[in-house]
C-alpha cells in the first residue's frame, strides 16, 4: 500500500498533501538601500517582502542567496544574483568572506533565524546590517491536521518541526524528510531521518516517492 505523503511548508507541491505550516506577517521599516553594496536573501519571503519597496532603490544591488530557490524568487523581481549558496548559513559565511570587509551588506531576515552566520562575520569585521522584513507563527492548518500512522513526512525548515511538535507525535512508524540539517536539528533526538539530496522541496519529494 502506497504511503502518503505530507508536505509542511508554505509552499505546496501536487504530489503530496500540503499543509501550511506558517502564517508570514510581512513587514516594511525604511531602509536607506544606497547604504549598501550586496543584499543577502535566506528566503522566498525575504523577496515577497522587497515588493513593498520601490523597485529602483534595490535593482541594482545584487544579492548573495542562501539557495537555488530564494536565487529564483530575487530573480523574479528582475533583480540581479551575486552569488548562490548550498542552503546552509556555514556556506554563506565563507562565501562572504571572500569579499573585502570594506563591502556593505544587508541582510532582509525573518523575526526568528536559526543560523549564526551573521555573528561569525562580524566577529570578524566584515559590515553586515540586519533588518526584519517579515515574521512568522504557526498556521491553524498543521494543527487540525490528521496524520495517517505509516506515511512519509516533509520538514522543509525549523519552524515546521517545531510547530508540527505542538500539535502532533511523529509516530515511529512515519518516514521523515527534511530538507537541511538546520531542519534535521529541530526533531526529536529519537526521530530517524532522511537528508534531502538538495536543499529543495523537489528533491524532498522525489525521495519521498521512492519510500511511499
Amino acid at each position: 500500500m502506497q504511503k502518503t505523503i505530507y508536505l509542511f511548508s508554505i509552499s505546496s507541491h501536487p504530489d503530496a498533501i500540503s499543509i501550511n505550516s506558517l502564517d508570514i506577517t510581512f513587514l516594511k521599516p525604511n531602509i536607506d538601500f544606497s547604504k549598501y553594496d550586496y543584499l543577502i536573501i535566506t528566503s522566498k519571503q525575504a523577496s515577497e517582502a522587497l515588493k513593498q519597496y520601490e523597485k529602483s532603490n534595490y535593482l541594482a544591488k545584487p544579492a548573495l542567496c542562501i539557495s537555488k530557490q530564494s536565487a529564483i524568487s530575487y530573480e523574479e523581481l528582475d533583480a540581479k544574483i551575486l552569488d548562490v549558496g548550498n542552503g546552509y548559513g556555514d556556506n554563506l559565511a565563507l562565501k562572504i568572506k571572500k569579499y573585502p570587509k570594506e563591502v556593505k551588506w544587508l541582510y532582509l531576515r525573518a523575526e526568528i533565524v536559526a543560523s549564526d552566520f551573521v555573528f561569525t562575520c562580524l566577529n570578524e569585521g566584515y559590515k553586515i546590517d540586519e533588518v526584519v522584513v517579515y515574521k512568522s507563527g504557526c498556521s491553524q492548518d498543521i494543527s487540525h491536521v490528521k496524520i495517517e500512522k505509516e506515511s512519509v513526512l516533509i520538514f522543509t525548515s525549523p519552524s515546521s518541526v517545531e510547530c508540527f511538535l505542538k500539535n502532533h507525535v511523529i509516530n515511529l512508524q512515519a518516514k521523515v524528510i527534511v530538507i537541511g540539517k538546520t531542519t534535521a536539528k529541530a526533531l526529536p533526538k529519537e526521530i530517524k531521518y532522511i537528508l534531502s539530496n538538495e536543499t529543495t522541496i523537489e528533491s524532498c519529494i522525489n525521495m519521498a516517492k521512492s519510500l511511499a
